[in-house]
């Protein structure tokens, strides 16, 4: 399996808070069956200085981690106002892809944000993955919910613990009956109250939907 939504490098955001910590959570994956990684550590344009920053401190969290032979970078890219337009915020893609993980603010709806995503894919030919959209509801109507799975060109990205709750469980469920293109994630950050858990999506998701899932990210990442 290819977790690829995960916050694992030490120390560089609300994740890991350290190589012992990340060597753990590394090892808490291979046991539950996970082989490939993809770290994807938050990268909030208003917080950073630019681009080029960032990347030198990723890079710095994963010499410090050992430069693992089966993790690639990548991030976990909020939208916001311009981002699309950002020097360089193609590098933010996962490496050797044209995947980039964003995230929706966690605020009302309002349309440039489905713009800033449609401006990333068509200015740099990147697949955007939106990120867990099943968390969503307390922020977005239905009817904004259903625009942005409308979008075409996307991917969507549930959190393993979507099961938690009957709304969640519901969307997602529906999605993956629909056909929508859809992949899993942990978006683990720690080792306790945001562990690694794809032992509750094996054991709770049927294994048809989760091999679909890693067959379209093998298309973009082999």
């Amino acid at each position: 399996m290819i977790e690829a939504h995960i916050h694992i490098l030490p120390g560089i955001d609300d994740g890991s808070d350290s190589v012992e910590t990340s060597q753990k959570m590394m090892e808490i994956l291979r046991q539950q069956g996970v082989d490939r990684i993809i770290a994807t550590p938050h990268f909030y344009a208003h917080r950073e200085k630019d681009v080029e920053t960032f990347l030198a401190k990723r890079d710095a969290a994963f010499d410090a981690l050992g430069r693992p032979d089966n993790m690639r970078l990548g991030a976990e890219v909020r939208i916001e106002q311009g981002v699309s337009l950002l020097p360089g915020i193609e590098k933010l893609a996962f490496e050797g892809s044209d995947l980039i993980l964003m995230e929706f603010p966690y605020a009302k709806f309002a349309p440039w944000m489905i713009e800033e995503v449609y401006n990333l894919a068509d200015n740099h030919g990147l697949t955007p993955i939106l990120a867990h959209v099943h968390r969503y509801f307390d922020f977005f109507t239905d009817d904004q919910i259903n625009r942005v799975l409308a979008m075409s060109g996307v991917i969507f990205q549930a959190n393993n613990e979507y099961l938690e709750t009957r709304i969640e469980k519901k969307m997602i469920k529906g999605l993956l009956k629909d056909g929508y293109p859809l992949i899993f994630g942990s978006d683990a950050h720690n080792l306790d109250s945001r562990r690694p858990n794809w032992d509750r999506l094996v054991k709770k998701t049927k294994s048809v939907y989760i091999e679909e899932a890693m067959e379209l990210l093998r298309k973009h990442l082999d």
